[in-house]
């Protein structure tokens, strides 16, 4: 099998992390080789931080390059942009539509770009859009939109849905692997009825 990449996007603190460990546990148990590896920004103040996923028969690096990405997991509106060219020309990016300010909009140097989903269908990405947020909070927390994503990446990829319910049981904290499995859930049935 030729080995296939996943890019998880976001900002400090939105969960990348307990994601990038849930796909890894599912490429995992359906036995192949997995690389993972993280790039943190100033996550600690909302920086962007990047993990990279690679799977496959044998993986000799995580790093996934530009135009490489299988898919990639947005967890915020401008993370999408900023490393869309990182996706193959046929890769799939599931995307929330959450927005959160970088330090150069809070101060005041700078404003939120508009119609970001939008330039980014334009250059004729295949974008799922995702109100994470909102199915996070149906599911019991804010803190669940990872959950929510990979739920949505989990309907377009080949693995059994009992594999990911497995994954999130095993590496989720205890008490909150029903919240997660919740939020696997929502994500699982916005991504069949788009």
């Amino acid at each position: 099998m030729k080995t296939k990449s996943v890019m998880i996007v976001g900002v400090g603190g939105q969960g990348s992390l307990l994601a990038s460990r849930i796909l890894g546990h599912v490429f995992q148990a359906e036995g192949f080789d997995v690389k993972v590896s993280e790039v943190h920004g100033m996550s600690q103040r909302g920086g962007s931080v990047v993990t990279y996923i690679k799977y496959g028969e044998k993986v000799y690096s995580p790093i996934v390059e530009r135009g490489e990405a299988d898919y990639i997991l947005s967890f915020e509106q401008l993370e999408a942009a900023r490393w869309v060219s990182y996706l193959k020309k046929d890769g799939v990016m599931v995307a929330s539509t959450q927005k959160i300010d970088p330090m150069p909009v809070i101060t005041g140097a700078a404003v939120y770009p508009q119609e970001i989903f939008s330039r980014i269908q334009q250059l004729g990405v295949n974008l799922l859009e995702v109100e994470a947020l909102d199915l996070a909070r149906q599911a019991g927390s804010l803190k669940a939109t990872n959950t929510v994503l990979i739920g949505v990446l989990s309907v377009l990829m080949p693995f059994a849905k009992e594999k990911w319910e497995d994954a999130i049981r095993q590496i989720a904290p205890t008490q909150f692997v029903e919240l997660n499995l919740r939020a696997f859930s929502l994500g699982r049935e916005a991504a069949c009825s788009k």
